[in-house]
This record gives C-alpha cells, structure tokens and sequence, in this order.
C-alpha cells in the first residue's frame, strides 16, 4: 500500500458514498486508476463493505451496555458452539475475545434497561457454556464509532 491507497481509505471513511469521479479528483489520480485501486483494496478485504452510520437512539435503542462474558469450560468446552449462538443476537453488535478475568467482551444495545435485564438473563445467561456475565451501562456516548487513523500510517498528503 502507497500514499494514494491510504488517501483512498481516509476519504472513503469519511464519505462512503463518493463518487470515484469526486475520489479521483480529490486524490489527483484518473478515474480509471482510482477505480483500479479502490477495487484492487476491496479485493484484498482492506475494504470489507460499505454501511451507513445510523443513530441508534432515533431507532429506540435507548440503551447501551458493555458485557462481560467468561464461560463455563467444566458445564461446557465447545467455545466454537458458544461463539455462533451468541453471533445469532441481534442485540449484539460487537463481540471480542480479550485477555484477563473474563473470555469476551460484548457490546450491546437494548430499547430500555429492563430490555437489556430481559436480553441478559433469558437469552444470554441461558447458552450453555456461559459462566459469569457482568456489565457496564453506557451513561453517555463520547466518542462514537470512528474512521481508523489513517494518516498515522501514511505520510499527510493534500485532500
């Protein structure tokens, strides 16, 4: 990767729906050769897909909760098992495996916290295989889900 595709990536973070046309332009590359490497990052999954960044709290999604997750590995050792059927939970929309006391940390949105108490304790708690479960209500939502930072990468160059 050079200089354009890091100016590439910072520009489409900032706005997915650019036109190659606007990209080009912005990047001082041709169209073609944009387009050329645009494909050639989503090929390699440096780009893995475009989304819309919605607000969750315009949706009803009043509450968001950090989870701690460890596992149960005398009740049950397939964590694979574990993995997909906590994947299938729309309420979560991030899960990590970390290191320390707990196994997973899980990021988790509920339209109000007795949402979330239901969420916890009839769907998560009952997976065989979960252990412990603690979490952290979010009081308030600083900084959101951000682009990655680019430009510690690559060196700067104009927009």
């Amino acid at each position: 990767m050079d200089n354009y595709d890091f100016n590439i990536l910072r520009h489409l973070q900032a706005d997915g729906r650019m036109s190659n046309l606007e990209l080009a332009e912005k990047i001082h590359l041709s169209p073609p050769q944009t387009l050329r490497r645009v494909r050639a990052l989503e090929e390699q999954q440096v780009i893995r897909g475009y989304s819309a960044r919605v607000d969750r709290e315009a949706l009803g999604l009043g509450v968001m909760a950090y989870v701690n997750l460890s596992l149960d590995r005398e009740q049950y050792r397939n964590v694979r098992e574990v993995e997909k059927k906590i994947m299938t939970f729309s309420e979560i929309i991030e899960c990590h495996t970390i290191s320390g006391d707990f196994d997973y940390l899980l990021k988790v949105v509920a339209n109000d916290l007795k949402g979330l108490s239901q969420f916890l304790t009839d769907k998560l708690m009952q997976v065989p295989g979960v252990g412990n479960v603690r979490s952290m209500v979010c009081m308030e939502e600083i900084k959101p889900v951000s682009s990655l930072p680019i430009m510690a990468l690559g060196q700067q160059s104009s927009s």
